[in-house]
């Protein structure tokens, strides 16, 4: 199992997924919320919000949900949400970035390095492990989107630089700077897309075997995934399906 995606298929634990679904929601809530006040509160005219809206559909956010996250966009009591992002080590040397948005800095930072410290890692500086990702736009559509061959003939003729089709999806990626040019022409061919955003993708994978840090490993990642300020959580570990059942278990 590779760690570069977000958390989804990760040890959820039994009788958390209402929580669960609550955290993404407050999430994607705050991402619409800080994209339309950093830009034009209409979807049409920003590439940032435009992402989040398609992104909170595709979680099954209702319309009137999304409404109301950008109407609090244009209240003068609105929250300024700041973009952070951490970098680290994670139990077994994985490599972990952490993206945020937060009205609090001083409280992110002290839950962010919290998690880490507790379960075995270290925060680094900015930097310390970036150069082990590369910064990609990713846009994804469901299965139903069309086969594989067609998805990259469209992700071709529309600029970008490659395609990856699962029994999950198809994610197709782009250099950052041509995200929403590339979305625009994969959505006049194949219609919305499910997300577009940026990402970072690992150079390489992390295999971790021991068992101790892999427990630590995700138990850490959990805990980051479960924080209202954490947007995203990007790492390089690898561990293998017979040791994931042993922890599942």
């Amino acid at each position: 199992m590779a760690g570069h995606s977000q958390f989804k298929n990760i040890m959820h634990r039994k009788g958390a997924q209402d929580k669960k679904r609550a955290v993404l929601f407050s999430k994607l809530a705050r991402e619409i919320t800080a994209a339309a006040k950093m830009g034009l509160p209409d979807p049409a005219k920003n590439p940032r919000l435009r992402g989040a809206v398609l992104a909170a559909r595709a979680q099954n956010m209702t319309k009137d949900a999304i409404e109301r996250a950008i109407q609090k966009s244009l209240g003068g009591d609105a929250a300024n949400y700041e973009e952070i992002r951490y970098e680290g080590y994670g139990p077994g040397g994985v490599a972990i970035i952490v993206e945020g948005l937060t009205d609090n800095r001083n409280r992110t930072a002290s839950d962010v390095r919290a998690a880490f410290t507790k379960n075995g890692g270290a925060l680094g500086e900015t930097g310390s492990v970036a150069f082990m990702f590369t910064r990609y736009g990713a846009i994804k559509y469901a299965l139903k989107a069309g086969s594989a061959d067609a998805i990259l003939e469209a992700a071709i003729d529309a600029g970008a630089e490659d395609t990856e089709s699962t029994e999950d999806g198809h994610e197709i990626l782009c250099q950052p700077d041509d995200l929403a040019g590339v979305r625009d022409a994969l959505e006049a061919k194949l219609g919305h897309a499910d997300s577009a955003k940026l990402i970072w993708r690992p150079n390489s994978a992390n295999p971790v075997t021991d068992e101790d840090a892999a427990q630590s490993l995700l138990k850490m990642l959990d805990v980051l995934d479960d924080n209202d300020d954490v947007q995203n959580v990007y790492s390089n570990f690898e561990i293998d399906e017979a040791l994931m059942n042993k922890l599942a278990g």
